[in-house]
């Protein structure tokens, strides 16, 4: 089940690993999931599309702390 941060009015959504990204985010989540090259940082979008950075983080920690400056950011 997927766990969920709220920060400066967004949430920040960690997925498991039989999450679905879909079923677990709407507009305005910013999604941290595993893969096996790292942690991605999912910005989802109206559609449910996301954006992403180009490249994954070695560590949930690392996603994380990016995942709240980019809600910091946005809040401004």
């Amino acid at each position: 089940m997927a766990k969920v941060i709220n920060h400066r009015g967004f949430r920040i959504v960690t997925l498991e690993p039989d999450d679905i990204l879909a079923d677990c985010c709407r507009e305005g989540d910013i999604a941290l999931v595993e893969e096996e090259d790292g942690w991605w940082t999912h910005f989802v979008g109206p559609d449910g599309e996301t954006d992403s950075y180009d490249t994954a983080f070695e560590s949930y920690n690392k996603a994380l702390w990016t995942a709240k400056a980019a809600a910091e950011f946005s809040a401004e």
